[in-house]
């Protein structure tokens, strides 16, 4: 069983019992893309693990199953996922780096830019009284 194949089962059990999506996120206050992130196995669009675990707990108890059941099933499917390696780590790191520096670069090349108009006159000095 993998993550895809838990939410298919967790989506089974509350369509059996004849519940939806928004029904569920209602009473366990789950935002709606959570509890489809989760029926759908993906683990990418959700928060860390312990925030997950307390999502089936509730979504759980919500739909009529025992809570703890849910979760070692959870645990099971979770252990057998292989953790990414420290090379895509890596990888991830340095490209989330990239990217702040990027933001970075294009605010301050825009706050440099109207810095300029201002000093020339061709944008209002927002500091003139």
């Amino acid at each position: 069983m993998d993550h895809v194949e838990f939410g298919k089962y967790l989506s089974q059990q509350r369509e059996l019992r004849g519940l939806s999506r928004d029904e569920v996120s209602q009473v366990t206050k789950i935002s709606p893309s959570l509890i489809a992130a989760l029926e759908e196995g993906q683990m990418e669009r959700l928060p860390s693990r312990v925030f997950v675990v307390n999502y089936i707990r509730a979504y759980a108890t919500v739909i009529g199953l025992a809570p703890e059941e849910a979760i070692l099933r959870y645990e099971e499917v979770d252990k057998a996922t292989p953790e990414p390696s420290p090379v895509v780590l890596e990888r991830e790191r340095r490209r989330r780096a990239w990217l702040a520096l990027g933001v970075l670069l294009v605010v301050a090349l825009g706050v440099g830019a109207y810095v300029a108009l201002v000093m020339t006159g061709k944008a209002p000095n927002p500091l003139a009284r």
